[in-house]
């Protein structure tokens, strides 16, 4: 019976935990404010380029294994 308790309150501490790690993303959409004085601009314009490079060569590597693998079959 105390194991039933034990396992039952690790469970809900850790579902909690979870649900305390997820919200604390939430409230930080805008990360970078590229509207300030200053760097906020070219820092905002730095890391699209950056996410921009980084999807386009996910979606190549992603594209490349697709028509490697479906070179193989045949």
């Amino acid at each position: 019976m105390l194991r039933v308790i034990r396992r039952f309150v690790a469970l809900a501490l850790a579902s909690l935990s979870v649900v305390a790690l997820l919200a604390t993303g939430a409230s930080a959409q805008q990360l970078v404010d590229a509207g300030k004085e200053g760097t906020g601009g070219g820092l905002a314009f730095v890391l699209f380029g950056v996410m921009v490079f980084i999807i386009a060569g996910a979606l190549f590597f992603m594209d490349h294994v697709r028509k490697r693998k479906t070179a193989d079959d045949d």
